[in-house]
């Protein structure tokens, strides 16, 4: 078992690196603000289903071959870059709010959607694998038992911290849509925000 020390120093670390601006971040609000709470919701559910895989993963080892293997590292990467590209695209393109009561709006598309945009936004970010496999090490006693307990209870905290602040980060988006929508300029600015982001945190990825 983690001790109390070190699962709170955990958690403090876990709530520091999910108060920075990220992908994960500007996604959940996009789509919340954009297509309501509910579907924030979704993506977010993506989210934490990928960060659940990354820390299985990780646990497994499969950080430490995209270490040790650049080709499969860089592949993985470039492919996270290029579907961030898209997702920016697609938000650039479509309606700033589509309403569920709208032509093509929430009715018209599945909200497993917005559940997969979130997982393979996360699931194609290599760098969160390795984060992931330079966290947890961190925190880990072989001396206080089971390992893999140890990697599970931390793996399930991580879980748990990110997926109360991508609920915050949708309910937020979502009543700061609502003052968007009686404003046609900040709409299109929103828009523009978001996609640059997007745009922005691709070019880190391929880049970095």
């Amino acid at each position: 078992m983690i001790s109390a020390h070190l699962l709170l120093m955990f958690i403090a670390a876990l709530i520091v690196v999910c108060a920075l601006p990220g992908a994960d971040m500007a996604l959940v609000m996009q789509t919340s603000m954009s297509r309501g709470a509910r579907r924030g919701f979704a993506a977010a559910c993506g989210l934490g289903l990928a960060r659940a895989t990354h820390v299985t993963l990780s646990a497994c080892g499969l950080a430490a071959l995209l270490r040790n293997a650049p080709w499969l590292y860089e592949a993985v990467r470039y492919a996270g870059a290029l579907y961030l590209t898209y997702i920016a695209v697609q938000i650039f393109r479509a309606p700033v709010f589509a309403l569920p009561h709208e032509a093509g709006g929430t009715a018209a598309r599945p909200m497993r959607a917005d559940f997969l945009k979130g997982l393979l936004t996360n699931l194609l970010n290599p760098k969160a694998l390795l984060f992931c496999s330079v966290l947890l090490p961190q925190f880990l006693r072989p001396e206080a038992g089971s390992v893999w307990l140890q990697v599970l209870e931390l793996g399930v905290v991580l879980v748990i911290v990110c997926a109360i602040f991508d609920v915050i980060y949708a309910l937020g988006a979502a009543r700061i849509a609502v003052l968007l929508r009686k404003h046609p300029l900040a709409q299109t600015v929103q828009k523009w925000a978001f996609s640059s982001a997007l745009i922005g945190f691709a070019l880190r990825l391929s880049l970095d």
